[in-house]
Parts: structure tokens; sequence; C-alpha cells
């Protein structure tokens, strides 16, 4: 076995809701990307680093690929495009449980990529083994280095998804410190937190018109700290959802984001959020960089 370190980037595509994310979570075994059931979840690039002792990995989430109606679509499609460059491997996810003319469409139009590419078949815990067979001959002739038959969610199959990309990398230098999971700053994370938890909790027509902005972040002492933060939405109706009656919604959306924040932190937290409405910020240039969806930041 080489004794040389061998590292690169993986970028992580397919369309929306195949568990980019829950990917990208459980190879890095940290959270370091929020998760939901709702398309879109993922807005932005997030990166997460997987280490070994002669390995590193640098994994990139995308959002889900899709036709831009927004100029925060838009922006999302440039993320993932820009997270195709200079990778040295491409995963290409499928949710087996609903495969569509989409699933199909970006596995051939990724296939003409000039990288390793690996194929990943996700949720195979939620079908039966026969029907799996029977998925993976359908993809045999798709033009990839490997298919890899996963479970996100359990774990099934990810460390092959390792050993596979682990093989396959290049000689090169540790990219990041042993004890860096993602380059996101705090800020960050703890802004997609709430959105995490506005978008488990509310209806389905509020969350794609959710944003948050990180007002304030104060460090009181070394247990403690005071957060400020506005959850913006683009209709007023949509504003006495996310409130709820006598304020119960925003509360428990707080609540929820409060005990990840501190356990991101590993501080006590005072949470305070406010609700504004901001009509049509994903076609606003300048609120999508107040939001923080600036491109090559």
């Amino acid at each position: 076995m080489s004794k040389e370190f061998h590292s690169g980037f993986a970028t992580i595509v397919g369309r929306p809701n195949v568990g980019k994310s829950t990917l990208l979570n459980t190879l890095v075994g940290e959270k370091v990307a929020i998760v939901s059931n709702r398309p879109q979840t993922t807005r932005n690039r997030v990166m997460g680093v997987m280490g070994g002792e002669m390995s590193q990995i640098v994994f990139v989430d995308t959002p889900g690929m899709h036709t831009p109606r927004t100029k925060l679509g838009e922006f999302m499609v440039k993320s993932i495009e820009e997270a195709m460059e200079g990778i040295d491997a491409l995963l290409v996810l499928v949710d087996v449980t609903a495969i569509g003319p989409h699933d199909r469409s970006i596995v051939e139009q990724m296939s003409k990529k000039k990288v390793y590419k690996l194929l990943v078949l996700n949720k195979i815990d939620l079908v039966e083994p026969k029907d799996l067979l029977t998925i993976i001959d359908s993809f045999k002739n798709a033009g990839y280095d490997g298919i890899m038959p996963i479970s996100a969610k359990t774990g099934d199959g990810v460390d092959q998804i390792r050993q596979e990309l682990t093989a396959h990398l290049p000689v090169g230098p540790k990219y990041f410190p042993d004890d860096m999971l993602t380059d996101q700053p705090e800020r960050d994370i703890c802004a997609e937190l709430i959105r995490e938890k506005a978008l488990r909790n509310l209806r389905d027509e509020v969350p794609h018109g959710v944003g948050v902005e990180m007002m304030a972040m104060k460090k009181e002492n070394d247990n403690f700290m005071e957060i400020d933060a506005t959850i913006y939405c683009e209709r007023a109706s949509h504003k006495g959802i996310i409130i709820g009656k006598k304020g119960s919604m925003l509360q428990k959306i707080g609540q929820e984001a409060r005990q990840d924040i501190e356990a991101l932190l590993g501080l006590h937290v005072n949470l305070q959020l406010w609700v504004k409405v901001r009509p049509g910020w994903r076609d606003s240039a300048d609120d999508l960089k107040t939001l923080g969806y600036v491109q090559n930041r």
C-alpha cells in the first residue's frame, strides 16, 4: 500500500430531496448541512471534510438540480456549476424509491463529465432487494466508474464510498486541519439551523420564501452567548403563520434551533428571533447578498 498522502475534492449532485445533505453529514460524521424533507433545503454549496490517517476527502454538497424560476434559483444553479470545477470525483445521487425522467436525465448528463464518477443509489433501506437488483441493472450501462447502493440515513454502504474514493484520489496535500469539518463560518451555520427548524415546522407554502439574517452574535462570557436573528418571509400572511398563535410557532422554531446551536457552539445561548416581511427577496440581488447568497465567497 502506498505510504503517500492522498487527497481530493468530491462533489455531490442530484435532483432535490435525494439525500445529498444526509449523505454529506454521514460521510463527515457530524452535522455540517441542514436536512429537511422540503425540496431545495440546500441553497448554497456546503463543504465537509473527511480525514483519514493517510487521506483527506473534501466533499461538496450542492443544491438540488432544477430549472430556476427566481434569482435565488439562478444562484443555486450557479453554485452547482462552480462546485464542479477542479474536482477529483463526482457522486451522482439517485433516490431509489422515486426514480423519474429527471433523475435519468441527470445521470446521463453527468456521465459525460471527465472525472472519476460514482452513481450512488440512496435509500436502499426502503426498497425490496429484488427491486434494488432491477434498479442497479437498469443503470449498468450508464457510464460510471462504479454503482454504489447505500442508505445515507442508516449508513449502510457509506464506508464503501469512502474506500472507493480514497483508492482513486491523487497524491496530494492535507488541505484542512484535522479538526476542521467544514468551511462554513459559525454565523452561517447558526442561520441555517434556524432555517432548518422553520422548514420542518411550517406549512408547505411558506418555506421557499423563508430566509434568515443573523443580526448579532455576542459572547457575554465563556459559557453564554446572545444571538439575534431575523426570519424574512415574502408575504404578510406568511408572517402570521411563522409567528403562530400567541407566538407559539416562533417559540417552537427558536427552541429547536437553540438546542442545535448550543450543541454546535458548546455554550448556553439566548436566541431572540424576529419576523419581517420582505416581498420578492428571492428576486432581489441586494436582498440575496444581505442573506448570504453571494457567489465566489
